[in-house]
């Protein structure tokens, strides 16, 4: 297995060169993902990147970030389903592998009426025991984050820059408290800063930590847009707010909608979407009535290890409600963790 030096000069391979194909973030080999990007061992690259390897270790530690490596306990499981997972998550705060969330996802420059449902959102979201995933952004982004935190819930923003950067610089206050209650996201390396073509890399994470994403005012050349196109590639739902016509500031959104995405008028929209029942963190066996019966238990074989896909494959689950019943069946303790992304039943005396 590579060691925490590879697999975060394997990163910095990826997020350090735009003309890098997003594939080679998946693959697991230094030299097989240094041939893939046309570099080879030529030139001590490979010397190179683990030097930087060992500066971003060392600066992520001084800077109070922590590495979570694909593969490793920690690492969310619904991001390690997507094709393109990131092998390095840098976090400040606290990543939970099997909470359940939703990415809500919009305008910079917001109406005053969009600002309000974002918000709103994120706080209904919360009290439902979700966790809010957003970009940090200016508008409807920072709206969302600070209804979430006024329920007192969990937001997660990711970021288009290292963790330890606060972007923009007047969210400090708001970085603060998320990274106290959730956690701060990037997969690029402390220090990095806020390029252009960082925030489209980064939609992916969005929704790949998500069982759908709500879009709240976007117009066609929204960035928002990447991210739902992002959630569709990762079989997640898309769904989206409805606003004015005349403006043009939600065509993007309205786009989506004539395309099939739900519309949303409040969180009982985005928790039928998703068939989801107001949860309880306090009591997650209340919501399995049935566990013994429930579809995922009867196919896994137990101590057999499975991929989301596998799973997804066998019972006809889509991919979003497979990730919302694994996180809960695990929270109640009738299946584990084995790392990877993978989910294994244990035995017998588990189901009685």
């Amino acid at each position: 297995m590579a060691s925490l030096r590879e697999i975060v000069a394997l990163s910095l391979l990826w997020t350090e060169t735009p003309r890098v194909p997003a594939g080679t973030s998946a693959v697991c080999d230094l030299d097989q993902a240094l041939d893939i990007a046309g570099v080879g061992a030529l030139g001590g690259a490979r010397e190179r990147l683990l030097d930087r390897a060992d500066v971003a270790l060392a600066e992520g530690a001084a800077r109070g970030l922590q590495p979570v490596v694909r593969g490793g306990e920690s690492y969310p499981a619904s991001l390690a389903a997507i094709s393109d997972a990131p092998a390095v998550l840098w976090t400040r705060g606290v990543l939970r592998p099997t909470e359940l969330a939703v990415a809500i996802v919009g305008s910079r420059t917001a109406t005053p009426l969009s600002l309000d449902v974002g918000f709103q959102l994120g706080e209904g979201l919360a009290r439902a025991g979700l966790v809010v995933v957003s970009g940090m952004a200016r508008g409807v982004d920072s709206a969302a984050h600070r209804g979430a935190l006024h329920a007192r819930g969990r937001t997660i923003a990711v970021l288009g820059c290292g963790a330890d950067i606060v972007y923009p610089a007047e969210h400090a206050q708001l970085a603060a408290c998320i990274s106290q209650s959730g956690a701060l996201v990037s997969e690029l390396p402390p220090g990095a800063p806020p390029l252009a073509w960082h925030f489209p890399r980064r939609n992916r994470i969005i929704s790949g930590l998500s069982l759908g994403v709500v879009v709240v005012e976007a117009a066609v050349d929204s960035g928002s847009l990447i991210t739902a196109r992002c959630a569709l590639d990762q079989n997640r739902a898309v769904m989206a707010v409805p606003g004015g016509v005349l403006s043009g500031r939600n065509r993007g959104a309205h786009a989506l909608i004539k395309d099939g995405a739900r519309v949303v008028e409040g969180v009982s929209d985005i928790l039928e979407e998703l068939r989801l029942e107001i949860l309880t963190a306090d009591d997650p066996v209340a919501r399995l009535a049935h566990p013994a019966n429930d579809p995922l238990l009867r196919v896994m074989i137990e101590g057999e290890p499975y991929l989301l896909e596998a799973l997804c494959a066998e019972t006809g689950l889509d991919p979003a409600r497979a990730l919302g019943r694994l996180a809960e069946l695990e929270l109640a303790g009738w299946i584990r963790r084995a790392g990877g992304g993978r989910f294994v039943k244990p035995g017998s005396n588990v189901l009685r």
